[in-house]
């Protein structure tokens, strides 16, 4: 990337951070070009070099958080896939520290703007966001235990919902508990009686008849 290109996108990265902002005080439609470009500093005509509309800065807003969460994943997920190509099915249970605490991290490191997604949810799309790890980790990994097509959308939306109101509820406290705090409150919730949960209905029928 040369110094033009470089200038380019870092203006872009302030008007970006400079919208979140902005977000975090008024609703969408109260947001002025005006408004954005004093955050950002630059003048109205950098802004209309890199959009038409605020619609389209906050398109490419979305994007950039959606980014943003993702780049934390990057390596988790290049070995995700390597356990989903393995077949070994002990190694596909995604509520556990491994998966769970680099999330939290990441939470934990934007509360701001995790504050401003959930006063938005709406405006941030956020489901678009879980439904790309659904379609990376979470579907193919279902695959492996046989979990039927029509069952896979209710089966994600139960595990994913709980984990994320209790994450809700952790940045309405301003992530005040503990990483492994909440790690623990996750699992537990998912898992409330260890492993034994994970018993087939045969297993159980066979451990009352031993």
């Amino acid at each position: 990337m040369n110094k033009s290109e470089s200038k380019y996108f870092n203006t872009a990265a302030k008007m970006d951070e400079a919208f979140i902002e902005c977000l975090e005080k008024k609703d969408l439609e109260y947001i002025t070009v005006k408004e954005i470009c004093e955050k950002a500093g630059v003048n109205r005509s950098t802004f209309y070099l890199h959009y038409e509309t605020i619609a389209d800065l906050l398109n490419e807003c979305i994007e950039y958080t959606h980014n943003k969460c993702f780049e934390k994943y990057t390596l988790e997920l290049a070995n995700v896939k390597q356990r989903l190509a393995s077949g070994n099915t002990e190694d596909l249970f995604f509520i556990s520290p491994q998966y769970l605490k680099p999330f939290l991290e990441f939470v934990r490191e934007n509360k701001r703007l995790f504050k401003t997604i959930l006063l938005n949810p709406t405006v941030f799309n956020t489901d678009n966001t879980f439904l790309r790890l659904f379609d990376e980790v979470f579907s193919p990994a279902m695959d492996k235990f046989h979990v039927a097509k029509q069952q896979k959308p209710y089966v994600i939306r139960f595990y994913l919902g709980g984990i994320i109101a209790v994450v809700e509820e952790w940045i309405k406290n301003d992530c005040a508990e503990s990483i492994e705090f909440i790690t623990e409150i996750c699992m537990r919730c998912v898992i409330p009686s260890g492993e034994e949960n994970f018993n087939t209905p045969g297993d159980i029928q066979n451990e009352r008849d031993g």
